[in-house]
């Protein structure tokens, strides 16, 4: 069954390039294929947005507009951006799902007709399964962890596709969406 898909949320430490640790926009580099994927779901005319936790930010370590401007740079239709530590207990921080929210508010989206696209399970997965979301787990980063050691923290849900990496979970949602 085919279902319109209004639009792709895509973490970034991990799922689209670095190792899944904090690395500054400056010095980040994307995974071969990652902007291809970006480019296919553009080319399909779904839309395309960022959500990361980067509490670096509220650290002083990077900016939010250094962030913005990197995803720009990737052709994100927009970025949502958590700047906030972990004891802040924002309602924006994955796995809350404050980001994907915003972004229906803002897009006016469907979020049961959207994916979320990453590498963690407690707060890629979480976050997507809380707004009712596709999920997609990529092996990249930190997402081998997630399905062995770490599987666990994330056990009330399972991805809906579990892809190698970006590239191919986005031939997949093209192929099935």
């Amino acid at each position: 069954m085919k279902r319109n898909i209004e639009a792709v949320f895509i973490d970034r430490d991990g799922t689209i390039g670095g190792t899944g640790h904090f690395i500054h926009p400056n010095h980040f580099e994307l995974f071969p294929n990652a902007q291809l994927a970006i480019d296919l779901l553009k080319l399909h005319r779904i839309k395309v947005f960022a959500f990361t936790n980067q509490y670096r930010i509220s650290r002083g370590e990077a900016t939010l507009e250094e962030f913005k401007a990197q995803f720009k740079e990737y052709g994100f239709d927009d970025s949502y951006i958590c700047p906030h530590e972990v004891h802040d207990h924002c309602d924006c921080r994955k796995p809350q799902a404050g980001m994907l929210i915003q972004a229906a508010q803002d897009h006016e989206l469907n979020l049961s007709r959207c994916v979320v696209i990453g590498d963690v399970g407690d707060t890629d997965m979480l976050a997507a399964h809380y707004v009712g979301a596709m999920k997609i787990l990529v092996r990249t980063g930190w997402g081998e962890g997630s399905l062995g050691s770490f599987r666990d923290k994330w056990n009330e849900t399972e991805p809906d596709y579990i892809a190698k990496d970006l590239l191919e979970a986005v031939e997949w949602i093209l192929s099935t969406g």
